[in-house]
């Protein structure tokens, strides 16, 4: 492996050379990085980060106006908290329009890392006003953004091994494409296309070809009058704290205790590459006085597996992935339609929502085969209603949502956010979900992947000892009533956080974080009874400014993973980052060397990587090794900037890599991205 080292030296040290002068898009992916980081614990290659990247982005390069951000703007700003949201729209209202951001430091409620991220993300102007339109209007002052990526893996992988189609075989190219446009006039009339290619799915633009496998389109209009929004397209609806409807991206249990209470923004453009997360037709947010009435209307195909008869449905299929016979089969199988609406009363301190849709298929779902399976949800039809609610008392926020699915369970939320002094927080909150609760837009805060068959209690505290030191910490105790998959009873477990930040000034700052879950599973060789599986990971990351250009970080992780009476397995990740960041340049490149050794699958270490714009990066790593990557930017012209990305990762004493049609002769992989956007 002597070879890999030197190449991946030589190739850093090229990268420093080059660096001479840059631009402040890495600052801008670090700021980004640490916000995801504080929201999620442990962040994993299956959540889709690509929605949020692009949100927090859009306002770095066109910051919110305070003076006229509504509550449902505000919020958009996942990081801070729905008592912040209350302080800085009541500062606004008590004191007029804010003069200067730093004004901002008199709002009470804010700790100095939230009102440092904040401060990035927002800007004071005086209103303005929305002047005569015309059509030379629409296009000439409007901002447009093209933009255009392509990526593939190097070495050469099974499934392109041959031309013929099968399940072990792609049908197109290794190359991925993917090409948005995005249009915004005075922020107030947007529109979005998004046109996507996933490494050997076929691209055909020849007669009966679609040209890419995904697209997603909206137009949506902002108003401040009786009409608030209106999307025609791909659309997104998030109501109450998820129970009942919730699509598109969202976060659970993370260092950022705020991140507990969902921000529920309503009605809200699509604009991933998720291809399963959304809504297709037409929706309308309309305001008057304190009631705010939101239909909408959803049509459209989506990937499922059938059954043998072809006269019901098996599974969904959520990877969006479309390569294989069977992939290809299960691509559009079935038809979807949801209709329905929320009403919501705002009036001072407090909100009270009701939600109420059906959700209707071409074809009935199966009854599940296993034990486990018994109060799935089966039929075509289901019908869901929720009521949400929020109050806030001086510095305390009551939260809570009641969710139920016509003919079967029903699904609870209640929780507290309070500020007990100036420098505490403290989260309470407790869910219950029974069995038989169905919904197929549900993103409650749970243990498992969706609120149903869980009973817990979760209960977090923040304190800010005074500049300098920070603890985050939570406690969350959880139950399973019914059987799981690999589960044979019913069964509990908890889940221990805590964090410690030291910033003794400007230039340094040091993080402890350590996470310790404990469930109950099937035993090994599955005799009676439960096995007990804890895993504990802990991470120490330092920070430095070594210059008004450079930033170093050093990660260290260890994860150890024990079964019943097994013998412990363990992991490590040791991580070196090197940011390059001076202001006002035309070049930006930051890269990372990372060393890890896991015993396994149940070892394996997720750790956040920049990437190019609007991207993310998320890898496992698993086994032994070392990977590498380097990221850059260059500024072609004003308006016009160029990334590349080049990632590679070597593996000790293995010689494949993946499986299927993924699977690599040799013990090497290396991924290459180059992207290029046009802004005008």
């Amino acid at each position: 492996m002597n070879s890999d080292y030197r190449m991946v030296y030589l190739l850093v040290l090229l990268c420093l050379i080059l660096c001479r002068t840059t631009y402040s898009q890495v600052q801008n992916d670090d700021l980004i990085e640490q916000i995801l980081e504080s929201m999620a614990p442990s962040l994993s290659e299956d959540h889709d980060y690509s929605e949020i990247l692009e949100h927090l982005s859009n306002y770095r390069r066109s910051p919110l106006n305070i003076n006229l951000a509504s509550k449902e703007q505000l919020q958009e700003l996942f990081f801070i908290s729905p008592v912040q949201v209350k302080s800085i729209l009541s500062h606004r209202e008590e004191n007029g329009l804010f003069i200067d951001v730093l004004e901002l430091q008199s709002v009470p409620g804010f700790d100095l890392q939230t009102l440092r991220w904040l401060l990035n993300f927002i800007v004071v102007l005086p209103p303005g006003e929305l002047k005569s339109v015309s059509f030379k209007k629409l296009i000439m002052k409007a901002e447009h953004d093209l933009m255009m990526r392509f990526g593939r893996v190097l070495e050469k992988q099974s499934g392109f091994s041959s031309s013929s189609l099968s399940e072990s075989n792609y049908a197109g190219s290794a190359m991925r494409m993917f090409t948005r446009y995005r249009y915004n006039f005075s922020n107030v009339l947007f529109a979005s296309v998004n046109m996507e290619k996933d490494a050997g799915e076929p691209l055909s633009f020849s007669k009966g070809g679609r040209g890419f496998d995904f697209y997603s389109a909206n137009i949506s209009f902002r108003g401040n009058g009786i009409v608030r929004k209106v999307i025609a397209g791909d659309y997104a609806l998030q109501f109450g704290q998820g129970l009942s409807m919730w699509a598109g991206a969202g976060f659970g249990k993370g260092a950022n205790l705020s991140t507990i209470a969902k921000h529920d923004v309503g009605l809200r453009p699509y604009s991933s590459v998720n291809e399963s997360l959304f809504m297709r037709g037409i929706a309308g947010t309309f305001k008057l006085k304190a009631i705010s009435f939101t239909p909408f209307y959803s049509g459209r195909r989506i990937d499922a597996g059938i059954t043998e008869s072809g006269l019901e449905i098996s599974s969904i299929q959520v990877n969006g992935l479309h390569r294989t016979k069977t992939e290809i089969l299960n691509k559009n199988a079935i038809s979807q339609r949801v209709y329905g609406a929320n009403f919501q009363y705002n009036s001072g301190d407090l909100s009270a929502g009701i939600t109420a849709y059906r959700t209707q298929f071409s074809i009935p779902f199966a009854e599940g085969k296993s034990l486990y399976q018994k109060y799935n949800f089966k039929g075509a039809i289901l019908t869901n209603a929720s009521m949400n609610y929020s109050y806030t008392f001086r510095n305390s926020y009551f939260f809570g949502e009641t969710a139920h699915s016509l003919n079967s369970g029903f699904a609870f939320l209640n929780g507290l956010l309070s500020g007990l002094a100036p420098p505490v927080s403290l989260v309470l909150l407790y869910r219950n979900y029974e069995r038989n609760y169905h919904s197929f837009f549900n993103q409650g805060l749970a243990e498992a992947s969706n609120a149903v068959n869980e009973r817990g209690f979760y209960s977090g505290l923040a304190i800010k000892f005074n500049r300098q030191w920070e603890l985050y910490t939570y406690s969350d105790f959880f139950r399973f009533p019914w059987l799981k998959f690999r589960v044979d009873s019913p069964s509990s477990g908890y889940e221990l956080f805590g964090q410690i930040i030291y910033t003794p000034g400007k230039l340094f700052k040091l993080i402890g974080r350590f996470r310790q879950q404990i469930k109950e599973e099937n035993t090994e060789d599955s005799g009676p009874g439960l096995d007990i599986v804890d895993k504990q990971n802990l991470r120490v990351e330092m920070t430095y400014k070594l210059s008004n250009d450079f930033s170093i970080r050093n990660r260290a992780e260890i994860v150890r993973y024990r079964e019943g009476t097994q013998n412990p397995e363990l992991g490590f990740l040791s991580s070196q980052d090197i940011i390059y960041d001076p202001i006002g340049s035309k070049i930006s490149g930051n890269f990372r060397f990372a060393i890890f050794e896991t015993s396994g699958f149940n070892t394996r270490i997720y750790s956040y990587e920049n990437d190019v714009l609007y991207s993310y990066s998320v890898p496992a790593y698993q086994g032994k090794g070392v990977r590498f990557y380097i990221n850059g930017r260059y500024t072609i012209s004003r308006g016009t900037d160029l990334w590349l990305r080049y990632a590679l990762i070597s593996y000790a004493n293995q010689e494949v890599i993946g499986s299927g049609g993924d699977q690599i002769n040799g013990n090497k992989r290396s991924d290459i991205k180059v992207q290029l956007r046009f802004q005008f």
